[in-house]
């Protein structure tokens, strides 16, 4: 997990940042605290030119 979103509604959500094939992969899940159920809201691969090169932060 790499930002909380614990604002967030319906449930507080989270940025999780992962590779496929090598390629970089944001995808954003929302996690509901009372049954622990976990929704992919989106999925993206980041554009470099508003993260850092290790895809953690933003510019």
């Amino acid at each position: 997990m790499k930002t909380e979103y614990p604002d967030d509604s319906p449930y507080p959500s989270f940025l999780v940042l992962g590779f496929v094939n090598s390629r970089v992969l944001h995808v954003i899940v929302a996690r509901n605290p009372e049954s622990n159920d976990c929704y992919v809201i989106t999925a993206y691969p980041p554009n470099p030119d508003q993260w850092q090169p290790d895809f953690e932060k933003r510019k």
